[in-house]
């Protein structure tokens, strides 16, 4: 299934939310306080019933979100290369992993799978799925939302950038404003349960 089909399926407006796909580093951070948000967001997700999809990895943050989400009873489906399994990374004890080619039916299964797309803390890969993603929406590819999950005001530099890109006329106004922001778990999933999307950049 494709990107266009799934987003018939998945998270139109009015629809809850069964699962969310989160990009997030494969290491953990210099502070504490990431590790700690993540948790936090593995258990809410969890006692809401919320399943989590992510890229199938047992270390950093990626790990740390797997293992609190199944330690309380969640459901946590990865999605991961051939090439990264071979290299001892993938969790084993996931309730769901996909092995697939290569990165780009990575992304794509994830995109599939979700009903709702959050980027946690993370490094430059975190980034390079956030902003695909994001654009995918803004072309219309999709009609799910898109969240940053802003703890310890991670993304505020991002954030500034993208005022920036607003400013000197690379960036709609309304596009900017789609990317939900929240740094606590419980205003993020009321944000995406209430998110509506906008007409799609090119639409005539």
């Amino acid at each position: 299934m494709s990107i266009n089909e799934s987003a018939s399926t998945h998270s139109m407006p009015g629809l809850p939310i069964r699962t969310i796909t989160a990009y997030t580093g494969s290491a953990t951070g210099n502070d504490a306080v990431y590790t700690e948000a993540v948790r936090r967001l593995a258990v809410v997700l969890a006692q809401r019933g919320i399943g989590v999809v992510y890229g199938g990895g047992k270390v950093g943050l990626m790990g740390i979100l797997a293992d609190s989400a199944l330690h309380v009873g969640g459901t946590v489906h990865g999605v991961m290369p051939q090439s990264l399994v071979e290299g001892e990374i993938a969790h084993a004890g996931l309730t769901t992993l996909d092995v697939v080619g290569d990165m780009h039916q990575r992304k794509n299964r994830m995109a599939e799978l979700g009903d709702a797309f959050v980027a946690l803390p993370g490094g430059a890969g975190t980034l390079e799925e956030l902003f695909e993603t994001w654009t995918w929406q803004h072309l219309g590819l999709h009609s799910k939302p898109v969240a940053l999950y802003n703890v310890n005001g991670f993304w505020d530099p991002l954030l500034d950038l993208l005022d920036h890109m607003v400013e000197e006329g690379f960036l709609r106004e309304n596009l900017r404003h789609s990317l939900i922001v929240e740094s606590e778990p419980e205003l993020l999933l009321e944000a995406l349960s209430t998110w509506q999307p906008l007409e799609p950049k090119w639409a005539s």
